[in-house]
């Protein structure tokens, strides 16, 4: 299978599950517990048929959006992820620059492999900063200080891991990061000679946003699930998430990972620009609701006073358009550029980018509408 074989999400990730050794392909694929709400995040999509018109005028399409300060040339954009380099020795910049290409926010995490600083002068598009609050107060000032200093449009508070997740896929393989080669797992490792390679002879691996903070979280082997559990400050609320807000200042201020109406208007009342519905695709509270199904309970309970953002289970440009007909202001997500950054790099990257903002454009102008704000309600019928 090759880059020109993959056409839609699915397709990269069987190649991505050719290309990386088995805990790291099972890191980015798997969830909590029995991993139903992973399946749900998607399959949700499916309980909802679109209800197109015709005879519309369909030749001129604006797929625009304004969403967190900033225009955006489709209402798509690539949620913040950790670890990128792990999936391919180019990471975050290689994300970057295609996120940049296609005019959309490119999201960075905390646990990002390439600095902020190096992000900041190398990514030219609209970047957010996911910030994780460490035990460490010195470690969570560093990461808004150098995002401010470094040009980042947006901080986004990320407020569903208190705890780690029951990542049981990554406790069956073993994976940690940084890798732990032991007798069981190095033959994984050892069987994807291409990655190793990358891995053992490219740019050290490493989480450049955390030296001299949190060295241990840096070089020492530790699963994603425990170092959430260790190294985040548990004691987290709504009034520190005021003080971080006040801290940054006037640019877009963001929560990720409210899904009840209850927060979305705690959200507003501290400020916030926006929320990402978001249960971590599945890789926390297994059970919980998929953000596409509390779309419309947010938007008719609080649309209009802060933009909401669907993340999760999007893979197809159908998705985008259901999550904005019933009531999102745009839509993001991880996996669906995850694998296409591990299958092929920043060119795979921008190849999922390609098809997933032709099949907007396409299903657009087979909905009859021409811009995003048409879509409403009544474009939808729930099963």
């Amino acid at each position: 299978m090759r880059l020109a074989d993959c056409n839609n999400v699915q397709d990269f990730r069987r190649l991505a599950r050719k290309k990386l050794p088995g805990p790291v392909f099972h890191y980015i694929d798997g969830a909590a517990d029995d991993e139903l709400t992973k399946g749900r995040n998607t399959s949700a999509f499916d309980d909802v048929d679109l209800v197109p018109n015709v005879l519309a005028g369909v030749s001129e399409i604006d797929m625009s959006v304004t969403v967190l300060g900033r225009k955006l040339a489709m209402p798509l954009f690539l949620s913040p992820t950790a670890l990128q380099r792990l999936f391919h020795w180019q990471g975050e910049r290689a994300v970057g620059r295609a996120a940049s290409a296609f005019g959309t926010y490119f999201g960075v995490s905390s646990l990002s492999t390439v600095s902020l600083e190096d992000i900041g002068a190398t990514v030219n598009g609209p970047k957010m900063l996911q910030l994780y609050v460490h035990k460490d107060e010195g470690l969570n000032t560093s990461l808004v200080e150098r995002a401010k200093a470094s040009g980042f449009d947006c901080l986004t508070l990320t407020v569903d891991t208190i705890v780690g997740g029951n990542r049981e896929r990554c406790l069956n393989t073993g994976f940690t990061s940084p890798p732990r080669f032991t007798a069981s797992s190095v033959w994984e490792y050892a069987t994807k000679p291409g990655w190793a390679l990358n891995y053992l002879f490219r740019e050290r691996f490493s989480l450049p946003n955390l030296e001299g903070y949190l060295a241990e979280g840096s070089s020492k082997s530790m699963s994603v699930a425990d170092y959430f559990t260790q190294m985040l400050d548990q004691t987290l609320d709504w009034k520190r998430a005021d003080a971080i807000r006040k801290n940054w200042g006037d640019k877009p201020f963001c929560l990720k990972g409210v899904m009840s109406v209850e927060d979305a208007r705690r959200a507003i009342d501290i400020g916030a620009t926006a929320i990402m519905v978001s249960n971590h695709g599945g890789r926390q509270l297994d059970g919980s609701r998929a953000p596409f199904d509390q779309i419309a309970e947010l938007a008719d309970a609080v649309g209009g006073r802060i933009e909401i953002i669907c993340d999760g289970g999007i893979q197809r440009g159908t998705h985008v358009l259901k999550a904005l007909a019933a009531g999102a202001t745009a839509c993001s997500g991880g996996r669906l550029y995850l694998y296409a950054l591990a299958a092929a790099g920043e060119p795979g990257v921008r190849r999922i980018l390609t098809r997933l903002q032709a099949e907007i454009e396409r299903d657009m102008k087979l909905m009859g509408v021409t811009r995003v704000d048409q879509l409403d309600r009544s474009k939808l019928r729930y099963r």
